[in-house]
């Protein structure tokens, strides 16, 4: 996931509301659905399906897509292929879930607007279960926490991938391994300067514009990847392997699903829309051109460049002046986003924290504590350099439960009571077979992804 301006509901400094009201029923039945939450939201500038459209592909096309074809090659090209287009349509599926049960929560509680916390709060605080109840800033936490890991980790894959890039163009050689002379971690040290430079930034006017032109350049990746794999392929797709090893399956799974996910943002955009109620249409048009990007990366990356495909995609690429200018590019787009990523979760973290503090110093303490925190992110790099590991943690970690269990917990406990949960009750067995497969996503896959990238670290 990819944060940009369109994720920052208010004033750019303005962090999501976090006060502690009180959720109630007030509708039920058809008065909850007569509920005319557009009509009830604030007048602001507001985007058309168009602009949505746009916003939720920036959103979901991260960091992450540049390294999907190494993710292909740990699971087979065509089971790949054909699971890049059904994980397509799952996480399509959870933001949709997402935003329509938000939707549905407006008109019970009579509030316009939530982020993704507030659903999750307001899902126990007036769900079906009374035991639950006290529970709800819980959940709440829950969430804000895995927002928080998955673009803090976020942030240590792109400064990864920034070090690589430079490591290369210093050697001069296609050859990129952890060790060499300075071994990699000696660059990742290195970049915590810049890094925290680019971090001190507090406003996001000054990053936003850089996000429409990180877009450009994995387009032109994307392009070029499949003018090398044409130029270069040495065999036929059809003669690449089919399916590897379950290892790897799930390795791929938790690198794609990070790859196009945008499930922390959702709410930030659906609460922007002109017509809030053609969500679904908006996933349909952003998500199509997300699935079709990564698809171009993964399938002719690793068609092109096989067992020795390297992440970010752009190391395969000769070192002739084209694609050392585009290598060079796509190391500044990867430095921006990690500015972009990293501004929400520290203004989450500095909600809570700068409570502790003297009002007329947060200016000086949330400069020490955005060092801090980008000093924790490097630190954290230079232990386990592999990018590819790294991003499979955070997809089978991260989204397992913010695509999955969170979602469907939350459909379950709206369900519960209007409209019931159906003939023969197939809502509840739906709810069972997305948890189980959330959870099988969560235990099996983090655990293959920490493993190996523990394992390739050291």
């Amino acid at each position: 996931m990819e944060l940009d301006s369109a994720h920052i509901e208010n004033d750019d400094r303005t962090p999501p509301d976090r006060t502690r009201h009180k959720f109630e029923i007030k509708a039920t039945g058809e008065a909850a659905r007569a509920y005319d939450f557009k009509a009830a939201r604030p007048p602001k500038k507001r985007t058309n399906l168009i602009e949505t459209i746009g916003n939720l592909a920036k959103t979901c096309l991260g960091g992450g897509v540049v390294a999907i074809h190494e993710s292909y090659k740990m699971c087979g090209l065509w089971t790949s292929f054909v699971l890049t287009i059904v994980f397509g349509f799952c996480i399509s599926y959870a933001m949709y879930t997402i935003a329509h049960s938000a939707q549905r929560m407006y008109g019970r509680v009579q509030v316009p607007q939530m982020s993704y916390p507030d659903l999750a709060e307001a899902t126990l605080e007036v769900g079906p279960f009374e035991k639950l109840r006290k529970y709800s800033k819980s959940f709440r936490y829950l969430v804000d926490f895995t927002i928080c890991f998955n673009l803090f980790g976020s942030c240590c894959v792109y400064q990864i991938m920034m070090a690589q890039t430079i490591k290369q163009l210093v050697e001069g050689s296609n050859e990129i391994s952890i060790d060499g002379d300075p071994p990699l971690r000696v660059y990742i040290v290195i970049l915590v300067i810049p890094c925290i430079l680019i971090g001190m930034i507090t406003s996001l006017k000054y990053l936003a514009p850089f996000s429409i032109i990180a877009d450009f350049i994995i387009m032109t990746v994307a392009i070029a990847t499949v003018y090398y794999a044409v130029k270069t392929a040495e065999n036929s797709p059809l003669d690449m392997p089919v399916f590897k090893s379950v290892a790897g399956l799930f390795e791929f799974m938790g690198v794609c699903i990070f790859s196009m996910e945008g499930l922390g943002a959702v709410m930030a955009i659906e609460n922007n829309m002109e017509e809030p109620k053609k969500m679904g249409v908006a996933l349909f048009g952003g998500m199509s051109i997300v699935v079709s990007i990564v698809l171009t990366i993964g399938f002719f990356g690793y068609w092109a460049f096989g067992e020795k495909s390297k992440s970010p995609v752009t190391l395969n690429f000769p070192l002739d002046p084209f694609p050392i200018g585009l290598k060079v590019l796509l190391g500044i787009m990867i430095y921006v986003t990690f500015a972009l990523n990293f501004f929400f979760p520290f203004e989450l973290m500095w909600f809570y924290i700068k409570k502790k503090y003297d009002p007329n110093k947060y200016w000086l303490w949330e400069r020490v504590f955005r060092a801090i925190f980008i000093c924790g992110i490097t630190a954290i790099a230079t232990t386990f350099p592999k990018v590819n590991k790294f991003i499979g943690v955070l997809g089978s970690f991260c989204i397992s439960n913010m695509g999955f269990i969170y979602p469907a917990f939350i459909q379950l406990c709206l369900d519960w009571t209007d409209p019931g949960l159906g003939v023969m009750l197939w809502r509840f067995w739906k709810f069972v077979l997305t948890i189980a497969f959330g959870l099988t996503l969560f235990v099996v896959g983090t655990y293959t992804n920490v493993k190996g990238l523990i394992l390739e670290s050291f």
